[in-house]
């Protein structure tokens, strides 16, 4: 019977743990539509930087452009004190379509990061996850092309993020600021 209990305890979670691992991409990701100005409406990680810093974050705006062999640039633009600070990062294609990589020239860590899904001109889910040494982090990360979102897509977001494994206590909808959002590259 024990026997019995583990190895069902153990499928589930194997079944848990491995849901988090195949993580879907937008069907027929459209990279053109995909580019422009995005707000940062919602951010959850497991990170320990974003548990030791969301007291602090607020809304910010990102710019996504091509780049002339396919990539992306990715500028995110925030207030930061008294300043607005800009965040550059090259995503680079996969050959998966919605799916990128990316490695911080800063901390050395690998990114594998996915647009879940979109529909262009509302909002876009993405999925990233962050490899440095033997630390593992997701981030879910919900853009809106405007401030303001359908709180059925804000709900989407909650409820994806804890399907993620990530606890609500490391969910955040981003409280909205006037700093920083028309600096935007």
């Amino acid at each position: 019977m024990q026997a019995t209990l583990l190895s069902l305890l153990g499928l589930a979670l194997f079944s848990v743990l491995h849901g988090q691992e195949e993580v879907t991409v937008q069907p027929d990701f459209q990279q053109e539509k995909f580019t422009g100005k995005w707000y940062s409406i919602g951010l959850a990680s497991s990170s320990r930087w974003f548990m030791e810093k969301k007291q602090v974050l607020k809304m910010c705006t990102t710019v996504i452009t091509p780049t002339a062999d396919g990539n992306l640039n990715v500028t995110s633009t925030y207030p930061k004190f008294d300043r607005c600070e800009k965040r550059n990062s090259l995503y680079i294609k996969t050959e998966q379509p919605g799916r990128f990589s990316y490695t911080s020239p800063r901390w050395g860590s690998q990114h594998d990061i996915r647009v879940v899904e979109t529909n262009y001109d509302e909002y876009a889910l993405l999925h990233a996850k962050k490899f440095k040494g033997t630390d593992t982090s997701t981030m879910v990360t919900l853009y809106g092309r405007t401030t303001e979102l359908n709180p059925k897509l804000q709900e989407k977001f909650t409820q994806f993020s804890l399907a993620q494994g990530l606890p609500e206590d490391a969910i955040l909808l981003l409280p909205k600021t006037d700093k920083c959002m028309t600096e935007a590259a």
